[in-house]
Parts: structure tokens; C-alpha cells; sequence
């Protein structure tokens, strides 16, 4: 990003008392492109407020998927492979997709992405909701059984990955960027590869797989371990301690 190039420079540098990364994904990135020195630099990742699971997640319905970020982030990957498992899955999924730029208040982003959200406002098998408030999506996260996210966007961490693993949702990504830091060995996790359709073969079989075992046993014992890890580790009670403690240091 042109926006970091000045912290090659170590005069640049001194102007901050501290130079803070949401992942250790990130400061590495950042340590060996610029030069950063551990001293001028501290981790303190995202946090989530938990979502609270006031009932267990409905086993006579379909399972649900869920996608609930921006579309460049892979829903190009997404949209096709859930149209060919829908055949052979059909009703027993189904699929909700929040996704839409203007989250950010630039609608005119979507545009590429048109004939996407026209595929998921077509298919008898997913609902699109566009651009609805963190507080709906949450709701949503509670019922749903799969994040499916097969990420294209190198990430510096993943809020929305850590909201799905609070709802005790099952998370499918592959290991790009600080998706495996952020996943902590509980997501069903494929290879990343830079070829569409490599990927996108990739994420079939992984997802499938996902449905065909989704309810045994050992699997929702996995889900429940998740939630208390991500409940505990990414919860604002515990960073907000770790924010007071830096800006302390630093008076």
C-alpha cells in the first residue's frame, strides 16, 4: 500500500509511540517489507463482541450457509460452486448471502458484481439481503451451520471469521493471508490456489464433505470447543485490557 511506504524510513517511524497490528500475519508482512523493529511494534488483534446461543442449532431444516462480507472477497468462487452442489443437495441447503459495498457507503463498487447478486436473487435456493445493519447479520449467525468463505482477498485478519466461529458455525476457508492465524486450527481448511478453477474444485469437495458430516458427533463436539475459544480469546473484555495496558505504558 503506497499509504506505508514512509515507514521505511526510521525518522517516520519515531513519530509514533507504538505501531500497532491486528495479526501477527500482518506485522511480519510489514517487519520484512519496511524494516519495522519489534521495539517500535505491538500485536493486539480484533475482537467481537460474543454472540450469545440461547438454543441449539435446528437439525429438521436444511443447512444453512452463510456468506456475509464483501462480494470481491471470493463470492465469484462461492455463487457457482453452490449451484452445482444444489444439485445434488437441492433443498436440504440453502444458502444466505449478506454481501454488498455499501456497507461502506460505496454502492457504486457493486457494479462488477451485478450479475452475481442477480444469480443469488434468481436461484430458488438463496436468499440475498444485501446491506443490513452487524446487529442482522448476528441473528442470521445464530441459525446457520456453514461460514462459506472461499477467500480470494489476502487478509490481515477476519472479523467476520470470528463472529462465525462465536455462533458456533462451521468456517471453510482456505489458508490464505491471516485466515489460518485467525481460524486457530478450528476451521475446515483447504490450500489456497491462485487458479479459479483449481480453487473452486478445491472448495467443492471440501464443502461437500462438510454437508455429509456436518451433524455427527465429533464434529459438533469441535464446534462447541470453538466457541468457548473464540469467545475467550477474541472477546473485547480481553482486549480492552490489552489496550489499556499499552496506552499505560506509553504516558
Amino acid at each position: 500500500d503506497p499509504e506505508a511506504e514512509h515507514l521505511k524510513d526510521p525518522n517516520s517511524r519515531k513519530r509514533f509511540g507504538k505501531l500497532v497490528f491486528v495479526s501477527d500475519y500482518q506485522w511480519n508482512t510489514y517487519r520484512l517489507a519496511h524494516g519495522i523493529m519489534p521495539s517500535e511494534s505491538i500485536v493486539l488483534k480484533n475482537a467481537i463482541v460474543p454472540i450469545e446461543m440461547t438454543e441449539e442449532k435446528d437439525q429438521s431444516g436444511p443447512i444453512r450457509l452463510i456468506y456475509h462480507t464483501t462480494p470481491h472477497r471470493g463470492l465469484e468462487i462461492l455463487v457457482p460452486v453452490y449451484e452445482h452442489l444444489y444439485q445434488k443437495w437441492g433443498d436440504k441447503i440453502h444458502l444466505d448471502v449478506f454481501s454488498s459495498f455499501n456497507i461502506y457507503g460505496w454502492p457504486h463498487r457493486d457494479e462488477p458484481y451485478k450479475e452475481i447478486f442477480q444469480k443469488c436473487k434468481d436461484h430458488e435456493g438463496i436468499t440475498y439481503h444485501g446491506t443490513v445493519s452487524n446487529e442482522v447479520v448476528r441473528e442470521y449467525l445464530k441459525s446457520a451451520h456453514i461460514f462459506a468463505y472461499p477467500s480470494i482477498w489476502e487478509e490481515t485478519s477476519c472479523i467476520a471469521l470470528m463472529e462465525a466461529m462465536s455462533a458456533a458455525t462451521c468456517c471453510i476457508c482456505p489458508n490464505l493471508g491471516a485466515l489460518s492465524e485467525t481460524a486457530s486450527n478450528f476451521a475446515v481448511m483447504y490450500s489456497f490456489n491462485e487458479d479459479p478453477n483449481v480453487h473452486a474444485n478445491a472448495f467443492a469437495n471440501t464443502l461437500n464433505n462438510v454437508i455429509e458430516k456436518y451433524w455427527h458427533e465429533e464434529h459438533q463436539a469441535k464446534l462447541k470447543f470453538q466457541k468457548m475459544y473464540a469467545d475467550n480469546f477474541y472477546s473485547w473484555d480481553q482486549r480492552t485490557i490489552e489496550w489499556t495496558n499499552l496506552l499505560r505504558s506509553l504516558q
